[in-house]
């Protein structure tokens, strides 16, 4: 996009990322659909690096998280935000909703952050792959490094249906990446789902 024609908050994140020393990293491309992976997330300072890059990016996605989260008084901004609540709790068939929401447009990117939490994970929850799978959109692998200071999306990723096989993608990818807390990380390592059940596998973190 032509400097001129960049929105005033477009502007004002990259003079932000410039300030704090953050590099923005935009793929040349990026499918108007597609489910969007972050890793690794130790921190609740990533939720203000993903913000940023939004904004510096000018891409438009949504992104997922706990209902807690969308609570007065700050529940309006977090949805004006693209934020979109979940309930971890209960069992509902929030992968086919989204799938659903996938074939009801042309253009949905949604984020999610796989480990669900700030503290070390077991395992990766997997409703981002049957997301994908199912909405038959690939899933793109995004990232905060903050040893690099950068943040951005790389690698795409078609789901093959055979998760196991698709994991080396996921594992090399972000072996390079350095989280806010390194000790905080967990191993990237996927649950398989249970019957029924894979619906609820989404992290929100």
């Amino acid at each position: 996009m032509p400097q001129s024609r960049k929105p005033l908050s477009q502007h004002i994140a990259l003079a932000v990322a410039r300030l704090v020393g953050w590099q923005i990293e935009v793929p040349p491309s990026i499918p108007a659909k597609c489910v969007i992976v972050g890793a690794h997330h130790t921190s609740g300072s990533d939720f203000f690096v993903t913000m940023l890059y939004l904004f510096a990016s000018n891409l438009r996605f949504r992104w997922i998280a706990k209902d807690t989260a969308f609570r007065w008084p700050f529940g309006w901004l977090m949805r004006r935000l693209g934020g979109i609540p979940v309930v971890r709790s209960s069992r509902s068939n929030f992968v086919e909703q989204l799938v659903a929401a996938y074939n009801a447009t042309d253009q949905l990117r949604v984020a999610i952050s796989p480990e669900g939490t700030r503290s070390e994970a077991n395992y990766w929850k997997t409703g981002f792959y049957y997301i994908a799978l199912g909405a038959g959109v690939p899933i793109m692998l995004a990232y905060a490094d903050y040893r690099r200071k950068a943040v951005g999306i790389g690698v795409q990723l078609m789901p093959s249906g055979d998760i196991e096989a698709d994991l080396p993608v996921l594992v090399e990818f972000y072996a390079d990446v350095t989280p806010r807390y390194p000790e905080r990380q967990g191993e990237v390592r996927l649950r398989p789902p249970e019957p029924g059940l894979a619906g609820e596998d989404v992290a929100a973190p």
